[in-house]
Protein backbone atom coordinates (compact mmCIF):
# COMPACT_ATOMS: atom_id res chain seq x y z
CA UNK A 1 0.00 0.00 0.00
CA UNK A 2 1.23 3.52 -1.18
CA UNK A 3 2.01 6.26 1.77
CA UNK A 4 -0.28 8.66 2.23
CA UNK A 5 1.51 12.12 1.03
CA UNK A 6 2.41 14.55 3.75
CA UNK A 7 1.36 18.57 2.80
CA UNK A 8 3.11 21.21 4.61
CA UNK A 9 0.33 24.19 5.16
CA UNK A 10 1.32 27.20 3.60
CA UNK A 11 -0.16 30.49 2.55
CA UNK A 12 0.56 32.94 -1.08
CA UNK A 13 0.09 36.52 -1.71
CA UNK A 14 -0.84 37.78 -4.97
CA UNK A 15 -0.12 41.17 -4.71
CA UNK A 16 -1.70 44.41 -6.46
CA UNK A 17 -0.02 47.11 -6.69
CA UNK A 18 -1.31 50.14 -4.44
CA UNK A 19 -2.82 51.43 -8.38
CA UNK A 20 -5.35 48.81 -8.03
CA UNK A 21 -7.92 48.94 -9.57
CA UNK A 22 -6.92 51.63 -12.11
CA UNK A 23 -4.43 49.60 -13.19
CA UNK A 24 -3.62 45.52 -12.34
CA UNK A 25 0.13 45.22 -12.03
CA UNK A 26 0.89 42.27 -9.78
CA UNK A 27 3.88 41.37 -7.83
CA UNK A 28 6.37 38.51 -8.55
CA UNK A 29 9.75 38.22 -7.21
CA UNK A 30 13.00 36.51 -8.06
CA UNK A 31 14.22 33.33 -5.78
CA UNK A 32 17.58 34.30 -4.24
CA UNK A 33 18.30 30.80 -3.63
CA UNK A 34 18.32 29.34 -7.03
CA UNK A 35 20.49 29.92 -10.35
CA UNK A 36 17.83 29.85 -13.27
CA UNK A 37 15.19 32.87 -13.08
CA UNK A 38 12.94 31.70 -10.50
CA UNK A 39 9.97 34.01 -10.40
CA UNK A 40 7.18 34.02 -7.86
CA UNK A 41 4.70 35.03 -5.77
CA UNK A 42 5.27 35.48 -1.95
CA UNK A 43 4.46 32.16 0.27
CA UNK A 44 5.39 30.88 3.51
CA UNK A 45 4.21 28.23 5.64
CA UNK A 46 1.65 28.05 8.33
CA UNK A 47 3.23 27.96 12.14
CA UNK A 48 1.55 25.61 14.44
CA UNK A 49 -1.76 26.67 15.50
CA UNK A 50 -1.58 30.02 13.19
CA UNK A 51 -4.05 31.28 11.03
CA UNK A 52 -3.54 31.42 7.54
CA UNK A 53 -4.20 35.05 7.71
CA UNK A 54 -1.86 35.88 10.39
CA UNK A 55 0.53 33.56 8.32
CA UNK A 56 0.37 35.67 5.35
CA UNK A 57 0.93 38.95 6.98
CA UNK A 58 4.01 37.27 8.85
CA UNK A 59 5.50 36.11 5.60
CA UNK A 60 5.04 39.12 4.08
CA UNK A 61 7.13 40.99 6.26
CA UNK A 62 9.54 37.96 6.30
CA UNK A 63 10.00 38.36 2.45
CA UNK A 64 9.44 41.49 1.43
CA UNK A 65 9.33 43.62 4.68
CA UNK A 66 6.38 45.13 4.77
CA UNK A 67 3.13 43.85 5.46
CA UNK A 68 0.84 47.15 4.90
CA UNK A 69 -1.57 45.46 2.07
CA UNK A 70 -5.96 45.03 2.25
CA UNK A 71 -6.52 41.68 1.59
CA UNK A 72 -9.58 41.90 -1.69
CA UNK A 73 -10.30 38.20 -1.75
CA UNK A 74 -9.21 34.60 -0.74
CA UNK A 75 -9.55 32.11 -3.12
CA UNK A 76 -12.32 29.29 -1.77
CA UNK A 77 -9.53 25.85 -2.42
CA UNK A 78 -6.47 25.06 -0.63
CA UNK A 79 -4.05 23.99 -3.59
CA UNK A 80 -1.55 21.31 -3.24
CA UNK A 81 1.19 20.35 -5.41
CA UNK A 82 4.67 18.15 -4.92
CA UNK A 83 7.54 19.10 -4.15
CA UNK A 84 10.66 18.63 -6.95
CA UNK A 85 13.01 15.70 -5.90
CA UNK A 86 15.68 18.33 -5.78
CA UNK A 87 13.60 20.05 -3.11
CA UNK A 88 11.97 16.92 -1.18
CA UNK A 89 15.34 16.70 1.25
CA UNK A 90 14.83 19.79 2.51
CA UNK A 91 11.22 19.89 3.00
CA UNK A 92 11.14 16.34 4.56
CA UNK A 93 8.56 15.41 5.77
CA UNK A 94 6.20 16.79 3.90
CA UNK A 95 5.71 15.26 0.07
CA UNK A 96 4.77 19.26 -0.91
CA UNK A 97 2.83 22.16 -0.04
CA UNK A 98 -0.86 22.59 0.55
CA UNK A 99 -1.54 26.25 -0.10
CA UNK A 100 -4.26 29.22 0.50
CA UNK A 101 -3.97 31.88 -2.15
CA UNK A 102 -5.26 35.46 -1.15
CA UNK A 103 -5.38 38.53 -3.30
CA UNK A 104 -4.17 41.78 -1.41
CA UNK A 105 -3.34 45.01 -2.70
CA UNK A 106 -0.56 47.23 -1.39
CA UNK A 107 -1.41 50.06 0.68
CA UNK A 108 -0.75 53.42 -0.75
CA UNK A 109 2.86 54.89 0.91
CA UNK A 110 3.66 50.85 1.35
CA UNK A 111 7.56 50.14 0.64
CA UNK A 112 8.87 47.14 -0.14
CA UNK A 113 12.11 45.72 0.72
CA UNK A 114 13.92 42.50 -0.09
CA UNK A 115 16.63 43.35 2.55
CA UNK A 116 15.33 41.51 4.96
CA UNK A 117 16.51 39.58 8.17
CA UNK A 118 16.70 36.16 5.79
CA UNK A 119 16.69 37.58 2.08
CA UNK A 120 14.36 35.39 -0.17
CA UNK A 121 14.13 37.43 -3.10
CA UNK A 122 16.93 39.18 -4.90
CA UNK A 123 14.52 41.39 -6.84
CA UNK A 124 10.87 42.29 -8.06
CA UNK A 125 8.62 43.44 -10.37
CA UNK A 126 5.25 44.88 -11.16
CA UNK A 127 3.75 42.85 -13.93
CA UNK A 128 0.17 42.58 -16.25
CA UNK A 129 -2.02 39.18 -15.56
CA UNK A 130 -0.33 37.72 -19.09
CA UNK A 131 3.30 38.65 -18.17
CA UNK A 132 2.79 36.67 -14.87
CA UNK A 133 1.80 33.92 -16.59
CA UNK A 134 5.08 34.26 -19.29
CA UNK A 135 7.20 35.21 -16.82
CA UNK A 136 6.22 31.70 -14.42
CA UNK A 137 8.31 28.62 -15.52
CA UNK A 138 8.76 26.47 -12.30
CA UNK A 139 5.94 23.65 -11.24
CA UNK A 140 3.45 26.23 -9.97
CA UNK A 141 2.68 27.69 -13.79
CA UNK A 142 -0.36 25.73 -13.51
CA UNK A 143 -1.35 26.89 -9.74
CA UNK A 144 -0.63 30.19 -10.84
CA UNK A 145 -3.11 29.82 -13.90
CA UNK A 146 -5.53 28.51 -11.92
CA UNK A 147 -5.88 31.21 -8.87
CA UNK A 148 -5.28 34.00 -11.49
CA UNK A 149 -8.27 32.65 -13.25
CA UNK A 150 -10.22 31.90 -10.44
CA UNK A 151 -9.90 35.73 -9.20
CA UNK A 152 -10.23 37.27 -13.01
CA UNK A 153 -13.94 35.05 -13.11
CA UNK A 154 -14.54 36.61 -10.36
CA UNK A 155 -13.88 40.31 -11.64
CA UNK A 156 -10.65 41.50 -9.74
CA UNK A 157 -8.51 41.13 -12.30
Amino acid sequence: MAKEKSYRPNVAAIILSSKYPFATEIFVANRIDIKEDAWQFPQGGIDGAESPRDALFRELREEIGTDEVDIIAEHPEWISYDFLNRHARKMYPFDGQKQKYFLVKLKPGAKIDLKTKEPEFMEYKFLSYDEVLETISTIKKPIYKKVLSYFKKEGYL
